[in-house]
């Protein structure tokens, strides 16, 4: 259930306080402001003068509403279509929410979910069960309690409580999600842990795991209480990702709804009926490309026709290859790293297939097949690192007993290499930094200002003034929090030789204030967050090379401090158009926080143990480790090597600095052209985006960015235009229905299957994928003799 929001005082979003708008005169139009560049700024603003002044319902007023006396028919809405669609401007202040039942369904519900993503984290591709599945379930369990439990009250230290307080109620879920949205995801220190114990073969104990996972989950609360302002209370920052836990809250507890059988497939049904159908199918469906018919995954049918031409699984391939035919039947393949393609708005989707087009599809064919980097001895696309004689690089061969780099070794063994998609996403994630410094300066600078100095008078929406019946949570609660876990990571990094100084410590949480802002209006608009793991491994490599497991450390506090934050601030926004007191959604977050990283370290370690070739590239039931050997390599090459070895002037991939001067120069460009004909579609291009937004690639492939973008564009341009109406009633049920029929499936095939050695049937469908260079990683143009080395004669 990604994320909250913020406003700007440029494309002032802001809803007057008469419920109707007056257009013929440009004083009484919050749009009018700036108007030549308003669309410019915001995107996800309707092009239409006619649609962005339709933000009026007939909806029957709350008799608590603060608008009653001045309309009596019709109460405001948001500008945002999305948002209308998905959001009801009314609330009811009567529903209890900070309830037994709902901490205890929360919490039972945090041990599944917790467990179950840590174990599945380890899977390729990797597996996880979002806070949807957490919404769903609690449904029946919520409902089933209201009938058995008793309704005595009971009375502990002055407050009284009851296990049955009435009806299962809307609120009380919603407090159930926001506690499964903040503890279901994995925990990045896990991927340290599993670097550390796994490839580098240092334990340092349980304790040093739970403070490493839990100051790291919990130093963001801080950021976020202070973000609030920005990404919270204003209209604009929409969160596109919350839209679709909110829409299906609302579908799960309508009474009365209207049906409309002329918008097409499933108008004529409930829209939670639809959504079972949606659910039932995918579950079904999923036995077959995921277990029966493998071959639908991926359907790389040109390496079927030429398994053994490396040129031909390079260029077709969908594990190592560039998927220049990207055909999959498998809804894993489409969502699986990328989330799924029918929540974000279709020009963030757009900009992110111009970045994969121009640079994984063209400039990578053009650097592999000219021989940059020395990739014709190297796969095409892959996230492993290299030796001059082709295989995977010996960590262990440069390691001095401290875990440090032996730099007399390193100069008798190997430089590093990367395969071609592995390089060009480092010069795009340099691009993306300062695009991103350039874009908020440009698009959304004077709006920060002018944020910070009128937040307390600024006008509100009509969600923001309902939430103003209730008590915030004071800002203290969270610096207060935040002076907590900054003491929890002192203890974590000097307390076990972590290499990391104390300095460097801090300047990671700074790293992570800084750009918490720029990149959560980002992330609020468009649902695509830009990371800063590649930012805080440049930074610390060059200013403390050779110490990988600081490196990994550094990394966790500068980019998940941040990451976390935005988490936060975005059930902040859930919370925000459910209308949950921001007190209770304070507790909620915190303790669910805490409790899922106990739950993910005991599990970790119990896998570690107990699963036979855990992180091994053959392990059977594919617990291969996707995420930590990512994190392993990246430590190799940032921590143990270094930047300066790897990127400098004079060293092999020198070339990617340029990068850091096209991703400042883009967005001007962009913003020039945009300003000058503010009609054409330039008005709609990210830089950051363009360049940021592919950033699983690895160890993602172009056949899940390149999938995603093609059924994006049917659900989000086509549907959309030409079915607006079953579009807005359908579209985010249909989504949710989608991802939760694949993870129960998932969880079957798991349960039943793996962990009892039944093994997908042997046939040509499912032995064919298997068979191709592309499968086996082999898929490399020139194979050298028994001891032959390529690449420079010193490094």
């Amino acid at each position: 259930m990604p994320h909250p929001s913020t406003s700007t005082p440029d494309t002032a979003p802001f809803l007057p306080k008469s419920p109707t708008f007056t257009s013929s005169q440009d004083e009484e139009d919050p749009y009018a402001s700036d108007s030549e560049n308003s669309l410019l700024l915001d995107p996800n603003l309707p092009t239409s003068h006619e649609e962005r002044h339709s933000l009026t319902r007939s909806i029957p007023l709350d008799p608590l509403d603060p608008l009653k006396d001045e309309a009596p028919e019709e109460v405001e809405d948001s500008p945002y279509p999305e948002v209308r669609a998905a959001v009801r401007p009314t609330d009811d202040p009567s529903l209890p929410c900070n309830t037994v039942r709902a901490w205890t369904i929360g919490l039972s519900l945090i041990f599944l979910g917790a467990s179950m993503n840590t174990l599945f984290s380890l899977r390729s591709p990797s597996i996880s069960l979002g806070a949807l599945i957490a919404q769903v379930i609690a449904w029946p369990i919520g409902h089933g309690w209201a009938r058995v439990m008793p309704d005595r009250q009971f009375t502990t230290f002055g407050i009284t409580w009851s296990l049955n307080p009435g009806p299962f109620n809307i609120k009380e879920h919603a407090i159930i999600v926001v506690m499964a949205s903040v503890s279901f995801s994995v925990a990045y220190a896990t991927d340290i842990i599993l670097a550390q114990v796994v490839f580098y073969k240092q334990d340092f104990g349980i304790l040093f795991q739970l403070l490493l996972t839990i100051s790291t989950q919990s130093l963001g609360y801080g950021i976020a209480g202070m973000m609030r302002r920005f990404l919270v209370y204003p209209a604009a920052m929409i969160w596109p990702g919350n839209l679709v836990s909110v829409t299906l809250m609302n579908a799960m507890y309508e009474e009365g709804e209207k049906r409309e059988p002329g918008i097409g497939i499933g108008g004529n049904m409930p829209r939670y009926r639809w959504f079972a159908v949606v659910t039932g199918g995918a579950f079904v469906y999923y036995f077959v490309p995921g277990f029966l018919a493998q071959f639908l995954s991926s359907f790389a049918f040109m390496t079927w026709l030429a398994p053994n031409s490396p040129v031909v699984n390079q260029l077709f391939g969908f594990s190592t290859g560039l998927s220049l035919i990207p055909v999959t039947f498998d809804w894993t393949q489409i969502s699986g790293y990328i989330g799924s393609p029918l929540v974000p708005p279709w020009h963030a989707i757009a900009n992110t297939m111009i970045g994969v087009v121009v640079f994984f599809i063209f400039l990578a064919s053009i650097l592999h097949y000219t021989g940059a980097w020395y990739s014709q001895f190297l796969p095409m696309s892959d996230s492993s690192t290299y030796d001059n004689t082709g295989r995977h690089y010996n960590v262990s061969r440069v390691l001095t007993p401290e875990f440090t780099l032996d730099e007399e070794a390193y100069a008798k063994y190997s430089p590093l290499f990367l395969s071609t998609t592995f390089a060009i996403s480092y010069g795009l994630s340099f691009a993306a930094i300062t695009a991103l410094v350039v874009y908020t300066y440009l698009h959304h600078g004077k709006m920060i200002v002018r944020q910070y100095k009128s937040s307390v008078n600024e006008k509100a929406d009509i969600h923001m003034k309902l939430m103003r019946r209730y008590k915030e949570a004071p800002t203290w609660w969270y610096m207060s929090l935040f002076g907590v876990m900054l003491a929890l990571g002192f203890i974590t990094i000097l307390g076990w030789p972590t290499n990391l100084t104390w300095w460097g410590f801090l300047l990671a949480v700074l790293i992570s204030f800084g750009f918490a802002l720029p990149i959560g209006i980002i992330q609020a608009v468009t649902n695509t967050q830009i990371g800063l793991n590649v930012l805080t491994e440049f930074i610390f490599g060059y200013i403390q090379p050779g110490r990988p497991l600081a490196l990994m450390i550094f990394k966790t506090f500068g980019y998940i401090t941040m990451s976390q934050a935005l988490t936060f601030v975005s059930d902040l926004k859930f919370g925000h158009y459910m209308k949950i007191p921001p007190r209770t959604m304070f507790m909620a977050q915190v303790v669910a926080t805490t409790f899922s990283c106990f739950i993910q370290i005991i599990t970790l370690n119990y896998a570690l143990k107990n699963i036979p070739g855990v992180c091994t590239p053959t392990q059977p039931e594919h617990f291969t480790c996707p995420g930590g050997r990512v994190f392993f390599s990246a430590s190799v090459i940032w921590g143990l090597i270094g930047p300066a070895r790897m990127f400098s002037p004079g060293q092999i991939y020198s070339g990617l600095f340029i990068f850091f001067i096209l991703g400042a120069v883009t967005p001007l460009v962009i913003y020039w052209y945009a300003k000058r004909y503010p009609r054409s579609p330039a008005r709609f291009l990210m830089a950051p985006l363009i360049f940021g937004g592919a950033g699983s690639i690895p160890p993602a492939t172009p056949l899940n960015y390149l999938s995603w973008g093609i059924v994006g564009y049917v659900f989000q341009y086509r549907i959309r235009h030409r079915h607006f109406a079953w579009w807005s009633r359908l579209n985010f049920l249909t989504s949710s229905g989608l991802d939760l029929g694949l993870a129960l499936s998932t969880l079957v095939i798991f349960f039943a299957f793996t962990l009892n050695n039944i093994n997908p049937p042997s046939w040509w469908g499912n032995d064919v994928v298997m068979s191709t260079m592309d499968y086996k990683g082999t898929a490399v143009q020139q194979m050298l003799q028994e001891g032959g080395t390529f690449g420079p004669p010193s490094w």
